[in-house]
């Protein structure tokens, strides 16, 4: 059974940046496209990045596109998420995803999730 779990959120002031990291295990890492989503208070969960199984290919949501990079190292069974220029509206619990098949923007096509960590940014 695939598990994620996501470290590297904080408490971050505006402007500044994170790295999230997402380790997994009970699989063949190479084999799932790989997703971040995040989910504010009272908001449905959304997209924020995504890579192919490869690595070749990066997905990006426009609300942060410039402002992140999605990496994954597959002899290491770690994505990454960098994210720059933090703002307020970037607060938000991140979640990383796994699915077999080939990447999508839809949370609902993931079958695995991590626990989430917690991204706050201070104006």
């Amino acid at each position: 059974q695939v598990q994620l779990v996501e470290s590297g959120g904080g408490l971050v002031q505006a402007g500044g940046s994170l790295r999230l990291s997402c380790a997994f295990s009970g699989g063949t890492f190479s084999s799932y496209a790989m997703g971040w989503f995040r989910q504010a208070p009272g908001k449905e969960r959304e997209f924020v990045g995504g890579i192919s199984r490869s690595g070749a290919t990066t997905y990006h949501a426009d609300s942060v596109k410039g402002r992140i990079t999605v990496s994954r190292d597959n002899a290491k069974n770690t994505l990454y998420l960098e994210m720059n220029s933090l703002q307020p509206g970037d607060t938000a619990v991140y979640y990383c995803a796994a699915r077999t098949l080939r990447f999508t923007t839809n949370p609902n096509d993931f079958d695995s999730w991590g626990q989430g960590t917690q991204v706050t940014v201070s104006s």
